[in-house]
């Protein structure tokens, strides 16, 4: 029993822990890790390890389940975007950027509001990130983290959709802070390589040529 205590992995930053020391405790596989969030942890244990290893990151390990993987790496990016979107809130002001745009032919109309409207750029940012988490972590619809039904899975498509638009509109209007969160987290061309590889979305609906610039393996596939 002893010995049990001493070999168990406490995944937890304790009162007081230095930032530099934060999730600093040992990998583990998939198999070891034995909780219900477990995917979330493997997943952002890939994450810490190296952001840029893309193909790695969205492996998904042997007799995983396909909607869950999905769940927990959409989870994932919305978390992380909210990264992007306090940067955004340095320069993205309601009086300059008075639409959710990205391309002159490009306006997004927000659907936080009983009907459909047009918002401010970063009221649209911070809408659609509240509703995607507010989606995720319905008990309604997400009821497990485990297992998944099919209805469930269904709705990560529009969330996708949604959560996109804040990376077209860093592209296209704000590029150096695009550009600086990109290059720390590689978060744009990985969310884009997932909705490409699980058909979450529109190849047409890509409009941050994330992919093209990077000369990655899907574009010559393709």
């Amino acid at each position: 029993m002893k010995m049990a205590e001493e070999t168990r992995i406490l995944r937890r930053n304790r009162p007081g822990t230095k930032a530099k020391d934060f999730c600093r405790w040992p990998d583990e596989t998939l198999k070891e890790m034995d909780s219900t969030l477990e995917v979330q942890q493997y997943i952002q244990q890939l994450i810490r390890k190296d952001p840029s290893n893309i193909e790695l990151i969205l492996r998904m390990p042997e007799n995983q389940e396909e909607g869950v993987w999905k769940y927990e790496h959409l989870r994932q990016f919305c978390m992380e975007l909210n990264g992007l979107a306090v940067r955004l809130q340095a320069e993205c002001y309601p009086d300059t950027c008075t639409q959710m745009t990205a391309t002159e032919q490009w306006i997004f109309l927000c659907a936080a509001h009983k009907t459909p409207k047009e918002c401010p750029a970063i009221d649209y940012t911070r809408h659609t990130l509240d509703g995607a988490a507010c989606l995720l972590n319905s008990n309604k619809y997400f009821p497990s983290r485990v297992s998944l039904k099919a209805c469930s899975v269904y709705k990560l498509g529009s969330v996708c959709r949604r959560v996109y638009r804040i990376f077209s509109h860093a592209y296209f209007h704000h590029r150096q802070v695009f550009d600086d969160f990109e290059n720390e987290t590689h978060l744009c061309k990985r969310f884009t390589q997932f909705v490409i590889m699980y058909n979450l979305m529109s190849k047409d609906n890509l409009i941050v040529p994330i992919l093209e610039e990077d000369d990655t393996p899907d574009e010559s596939e393709a």
